[in-house]
């Protein structure tokens, strides 16, 4: 079983973990201290997008020339990552932890492009403003439990994120993607079927599911549940009733989106919106 950036760092009797935001999908943000310690990530899940807020001079990383950190330092360490770092002074970090169809899913909304151009290069010690920006905030939010904050800086994060030159074989042409996106937002608050889908880019099921995956970093299920919550999202803002935001979605009653908002975005409509206010 393949473990978490967090899950490694978790190990550690030097590493305290002082904020964690859960943004649900799997998605957090945890602010850390570490000091005196030596730190190993083996064939990571997910990916880590890091930030050095307080000191990082002592922090140096063994497999890659003994290159030290400072405040200020980006660092990015795609799945499948693995690396050794030495500890000497105390120092704070921040760290937003992205599962891979979570981020290939968000980048290719983002981008309106195929999940696979996501072409996520490791990072040490490096200057990035455009990522350092989103992840101070991050940082904010943490601290302050803020999940807008959160949900915003993530977004502005990935759309940092620029497109690679991938070549790719299969999945679904961009103007079939478009075709299925828009079918779906005028279908959301109907029951959305396979074979609907499938048809619109006249494939079988099968094949369909198949492609759709590889172009968007999720199955088709996840994807419409996640623009289901993302127009819910929007409901909210409004004054109509949760349970009224639950049928104009797609939602079997208000108790079912209540579970999927919750497990999608870490909160329930109530304290989504809530924070709004």
């Amino acid at each position: 079983m393949r473990h978490t950036v967090q899950d490694f760092l978790g190990r550690s009797r030097a590493a305290h973990a002082t904020h964690r935001l859960d943004l649900g999908g799997g998605r957090s943000v945890t602010i850390w201290e570490n000091h005196d310690d030596r730190v190993s990530y083996d064939d990571t899940s997910g990916h880590t997008f890091s930030l050095y807020l307080q000191g990082g001079t002592g922090t140096r990383r063994l497999d890659a020339g003994g290159a030290s950190g400072w405040p200020g330092a980006v660092c990015v360490m795609p799945e499948g990552h693995r690396s050794e770092w030495h500890i000497t002074q105390p120092f704070r970090f921040v760290h937003l932890h992205m599962p891979d169809a979570a981020l290939r899913a968000s980048f290719a909304r983002m981008h309106d492009c195929d999940a696979r151009q996501l072409d996520l290069h490791e990072i040490s010690f490096a200057e990035r403003p455009a990522l350092a920006g989103p992840l101070r905030q991050l940082a904010l939010a943490a601290q302050d439990g803020d999940i807008l904050l959160a949900d915003s800086a993530a977004s502005d994060l990935v759309a940092h994120l620029e497109p690679g030159r991938v070549t790719l074989r299969r999945g679904l042409a961009p103007h079939v993607l478009r075709r299925v996106d828009e079918w779906i937002a005028a279908e959301m608050e109907n029951t959305i079927r396979l074979a609907d889908l499938a048809a619109l880019a006249s494939m079988s099921e099968y094949h369909f599911h198949r492609m759709f995956r590889l172009s968007r970093g999720m199955a088709p299920h996840g994807w419409i549940t996640a623009r289901r919550i993302d127009r819910a999202r929007d409901m909210l803002r409004g004054s109509a009733p949760v349970a009224r935001i639950a049928a104009a979605c797609g939602f079997s009653s208000q108790s079912h989106l209540t579970r999927v908002f919750r497990k999608q975005t870490g909160r329930t409509p109530a304290q989504y919106r809530a924070a709004l206010r």
